[in-house]
């Protein structure tokens, strides 16, 4: 794993002493080393390096990463370039269009995002290749949880972008009256027709920053 070496450093690195902490870096560090596991090790903190905490001013919470080979590279819902959009996304992109007016890019980085000041937060960092929340319940929810936890400690306006009930559950905890909290259901093609379209969520997000005197977030991911 990449260290994480910025301002998420004194935030976090109490959980790295604790014990559930090293019994994960030790199952995750044999995973690594006896299957195929997603996103390359080197991106697992990629959301952090990325999205330092000074500069967070929206969080996306998803659930796992995806498990197919060169989609997965540390931030949630986001592919490297080149690789088919997949259909969550899809959708994510289609409620822009119909908030924002943004086009529909021909890729699925979303990089940009993130060096905006998106931090764009799996639940779990890790998954085996094929193998759908074959890292669930190794300790990074515990984690992720601290993430959140530090998020909810920052003192000015921050939204949070909760789609669906696992990310609703996640952020629970966060009660900073400075912070806002947007809810729909999951953009997946499962669930997106019962009230993600719609939910406006991006143009609320950037009113409540502009409200606050914070630079909204650019949510037009360009063509490659």
């Amino acid at each position: 794993m990449a260290a994480i070496a910025n301002d998420w450093l004194p935030a976090l690195q109490g959980e790295f002493k604790k014990g559930y902490y090293k019994k994960l870096y030790q199952k995750v560090k044999e995973e690594y080393n006896t299957c195929t596991v997603f996103p390359p090790a080197d991106d697992i903190f990629q959301a952090f390096h990325l999205t330092p905490l000074s500069e967070v001013k929206v969080v996306i919470i998803g659930q796992d990463p995806y498990h197919n080979f060169n989609q997965a590279h540390g931030l949630c819902f986001s592919v490297k370039p080149d690789v088919e959009i997949p259909p969550s996304l899809m959708n994510i992109y289609k409620e822009l269009q119909s908030d924002l007016g943004c086009y529909i890019p021909n890729n699925g980085y979303l990089e940009s995002w993130a060096k905006q000041g998106v931090l764009m937060l799996n639940a779990v960092l890790t998954v085996r290749a094929h193998q759908p929340a074959s890292h669930q319940g190794i300790g990074w929810e515990t984690f992720t949880d601290a993430v959140i936890a530090a998020v909810n400690r920052q003192d000015r306006p921050i939204v949070y972008m909760l789609w669906g009930r696992p990310a609703q559950n996640k952020a629970a905890a966060v009660d900073n009256p400075k912070h806002l909290l947007l809810k729909a259901p999951h953009p997946s093609p499962l669930s997106a027709y019962r009230g993600f379209f719609g939910c406006k969520h991006f143009s609320k997000a950037n009113a409540y920053l502009e409200e606050n005197g914070i630079l909204p977030v650019d949510w037009q991911i360009p063509n490659r």
